[in-house]
């Protein structure tokens, strides 16, 4: 690029210059040089300073056009910046070049330094790429696979989804950019992401193409996720983490654990049929149980406990109504009106299917459903205060305030 050492350049001078007629660069280099003679003092002369290597080669491109000539100059130089500032001031005083009127604008003067920098950590991410482990410590293999692996990740897709290698014919597709960088850090790199729990149209496309594992979290969340991807793209196999964790959180062994375990869609969906199936086979017998035990016990009572009538205390009942007011709360009372219990509003039916004690009142915040008001009758509830009621009852009293 110039005479002088690339080592030394430390800034490039970037000028413009339009002329009004056509000339050629030798023209335009000589300008430089002849009309900034004694502008700057002996010091800071371009001729000079080209001699001593302080300037280096100067590049000049034009193009002519419509009777007039434009391009650009290039000037290196090794100067301090306020020697280059000065030089760069100085060319803009140029009013003619060879025998046209001329006029020459700075665009900008680069630290070239700069440029080198960027190169050297450019370069220095490549050399620790290409370390074989054994050669540093632990800690530092490890950082390097961890910088080198992390910088796998690309934009793949209109939606510019955060992806791995996706060269082979089998990909795996998780929910998440986080999960994408936990499985490249550990050596899994044909990994997509959704960006979220939505299918992206790019990875229904691509479901036709190739080979997709649909990897989720161990939750809820995950199965939800489950159904959405398998009814709008083809999915060959699933794979779940282990139940309440999630694939961000995984180690290396876990990973390929699950993958490992990765079912074809129908079997997957299936098994989970059969579990929800038997759980609900588990609940029927536990409720069924619990039914006999509640009509066994009510039978030993004797008539005068189940003629016994109980003292509805409205006001009592009003005033919890307010204190969980906003709560999402539920307050069970025995027949002398004291509280023995407190649950949430969701889990409230749940616990009067499993209870055998006797209940005098219920004050939900929240809205009784059918469910629960025949639960409550079960239990020979006299009354229940809630927001809203799903249904009517004769057995009950009902407050709502």
């Amino acid at each position: 690029m110039a005479k002088i050492s690339p080592v030394s350049i430390k800034y490039m001078i970037h000028a413009n210059f339009i002329v009004e007629g056509f000339l050629e660069k030798p023209d335009v280099i000589g300008a430089l040089f002849g009309q900034t003679e004694g502008l700057l003092g002996a010091e800071l002369e371009m001729r000079e300073l080209q001699k001593e290597g302080k300037i280096g080669r100067i590049e000049v491109d034009l193009e002519k056009d419509n009777k007039k000539t434009i391009g650009k100059i290039k000037i290196p130089t090794a100067l301090d910046q306020s020697e280059t500032a000065l030089i760069a001031a100085a060319i803009e005083t140029i009013e003619r070049i060879g025998p046209c009127d001329a006029q020459i604008e700075t665009e900008k003067i680069e630290d070239v330094r700069g440029s080198k920098r960027e190169y050297i950590v450019d370069r220095a991410k490549k050399l620790m790429k290409g370390l074989q482990d054994g050669t540093s410590s632990r800690e530092i293999s490890n950082e390097i696979k961890l910088s080198s692996r992390t910088e796998e990740i690309v934009e793949y897709g209109p939606e510019k989804l955060p992806s791995g290698d996706l060269s082979g014919d089998e990909i795996i597709v998780v929910e998440g950019r986080a999960d994408v960088v936990n499985l490249l850090r550990n050596g899994v790199s044909n990994v997509i992401c959704m960006n979220g729990t939505k299918l992206p149209e790019t990875i229904s496309k691509l479901s036709h193409e190739k080979d997709l594992i649909l990897f989720v979290d161990g939750d809820r969340a995950g199965k939800l996720i489950i159904q959405n991807v398998v009814t709008n793209a083809r999915i060959k196999y699933i794979a779940v983490a282990p139940s309440g964790t999630e694939v961000e959180e995984l180690a290396g062994k876990e990973i390929l654990q699950a993958l490992r375990k990765k079912l074809p869609v129908q079997e997957f969906l299936y098994a989970e049929r059969r579990s929800v199936e038997k759980q609900a086979d588990s609940f029927d017998r536990f409720y069924n149980q619990k039914a006999q035990q509640r009509q066994t016990s009510n039978e030993k009572e004797t008539s005068v406990k189940e003629n016994k009538e109980v003292a509805i205390d409205e006001e009592k009942i009003k005033k919890i109504f307010k204190q969980i007011s906003g709560t999402g709360n539920a307050v069970v009372l025995d027949g002398n009106m004291i509280e023995i219990k407190k649950v949430s509003a969701r889990a409230l039916t749940t616990f009067l299917k499993r209870t055998n004690q006797r209940i005098g009142a219920i004050v939900i915040d929240g809205t009784a459903t059918k469910t629960l008001l025949e639960a409550a009758e079960d239990l020979e509830c006299k009354a229940i205060a809630a927001k809203n009621f799903a249904a009517t009852s004769a057995k009950l009293k009902l407050f709502s305030f």
